[in-house]
């Protein structure tokens, strides 16, 4: 309550010369109380923003609360009259926006029920001081990272993963849905890699939304126990944001697929039935290593008449198929372990210039596999072809 002035005190500011006005105390009703609240908290998010709350399904969920708030005041007169000496930001110069069908239902009664936050039957007029409920409620949906005790127990995991990101066996796609967060999938969010270690019972909010509670490994050594659709906002949010996808081992090199695989192409082995000399003596060592999006087969036609081929027909003897994977990068990372065993020949083609064809190597074919096996379990990459021993060797 403010404090009223004596006739003492009056007297004496009238000697110093100062005016004094006859003041008296005011009290305001508890919706007055609330609607100074509401319009401070707007106040506070302007100052702190840089302009004054939006509409919008894009939009924080406290920025659109408050912007139906500011409505509100807008279009009564007396909620105006009322906050008029509080307004430093001429946010009530602002003009009254026609809400959209879809946001008519975004009163604070909404947009409280889509945060967990139970409120009260009130008239459309009465705005309620709910930010530290709110708060609280957003607080444990988006929960606060902390140091992972058994953070060794997983970076293993990360450690393989970067190196299946090196060798192609893995991508990093954007992300697109929900249905996308399951147990044991990597995700790149705000920078850092991120697993889903565990993921809870799937429940159903009072609006039909899913929602289940994830344990979030960072690569950092840091945990949360967010939930799915807090882990898809930020996805969503962070314009860098990816998600890494599934190794290409297993059905990835196999002729069975499963649900959502992307064919890529195949890896195909080749032995040629041309009569070169330096082919003719080493044909059981020498082979064609390539990637291809065709099927092998139409790729090998008229074998006879390309230098690829070394001018003559070929024959298959071991193929791959790939499934999500970048053939161009997988292909550059077969030639480059096999690189000191290139076959140095020179063809010439039908029109009689010579040719260097660059994917034939002298190796022997169950070398070749062991490399496939290692580019399935992700150890390739510190392994290169020797020559003399005739097998891979550690760099």
């Amino acid at each position: 309550m403010a404090k009223e002035f004596t006739r003492e005190d009056d007297d004496l500011l009238a000697e110093l010369g100062v005016e004094v006005e006859t003041r008296k105390a005011t009290r305001r009703t508890p919706r007055e109380e609330r609607i100074i609240a509401g319009f401070e908290e707007i106040e506070r998010f302007t100052e702190e923003h840089g302009h004054a709350p939006q509409h919008g399904e894009d939009r924080d969920i406290f920025e659109r609360l408050y912007a139906v708030r500011l409505d509100r005041i807008l279009a009564l007169q007396e909620c105006r009259d009322l906050v008029e000496p509080l307004d430093g930001q001429g946010l009530l110069e602002h003009s009254v926006r026609e809400a959209t069908p879809d946001e008519e239902a975004l009163d604070d009664d909404a947009l409280l029920a889509a945060l967990g936050v139970e409120a009260e039957a009130s008239p459309i007029t009465v705005l309620k001081h709910v930010r530290p409920m709110a708060e609280k409620k957003a607080a444990e949906n988006v929960a606060n990272r902390e140091r992972c005790a058994d953070f060794e127990t997983f970076k293993p995991l990360f450690e393989q993963v970067q190196k299946e990101l090196n060798t192609g066996l893995r991508e990093t796609r954007p992300f697109e849905m929900k249905a996308e967060i399951e147990k044991g999938r990597f995700f790149i969010v705000s920078g850092q890699k991120a697993y889903v270690a565990e993921k809870g019972e799937i429940t159903t909010t009072e609006h039909g939304r899913t929602d289940a509670r994830l344990r979030v490994i960072f690569d950092n050594g840091a945990e949360s126990n967010m939930l799915m659709r807090s882990l898809q906002r930020a996805l969503n949010k962070d314009e860098a944001g990816r998600r890494i996808t599934e190794p290409t081992a297993g059905p990835l090199f196999s002729d069975q697929t499963i649900d959502g695989d992307e064919a890529s192409g195949t890896i195909y082995v080749l032995r040629s039935k041309s009569d070169h000399p330096l082919v003719a003596e080493n044909r059981e060592l020498v082979h064609k290593i390539g990637v291809t999006n065709m099927d092998v087969e139409k790729r090998i036609a008229g074998a006879h008449l390309q230098p690829t081929f070394l001018m003559a027909n070929v024959e298959v003897v071991a193929k791959y198929e790939l499934y999500n994977i970048n053939r161009t990068k997988l292909e550059n990372l077969i030639h480059r372990i096999f690189e000191p065993a290139r076959l140095e020949i020179e063809i010439m083609d039908r029109f009689g210039r010579p040719v260097m064809p660059r994917e034939w190597f002298l190796v022997p074919l169950f070398v070749i596999n062991e490399a496939v096996e290692r580019i399935k379990d992700g150890t390739i990459s510190g392994y290169v072809y020797d020559p003399q021993s005739a097998c891979l060797k550690e760099r």
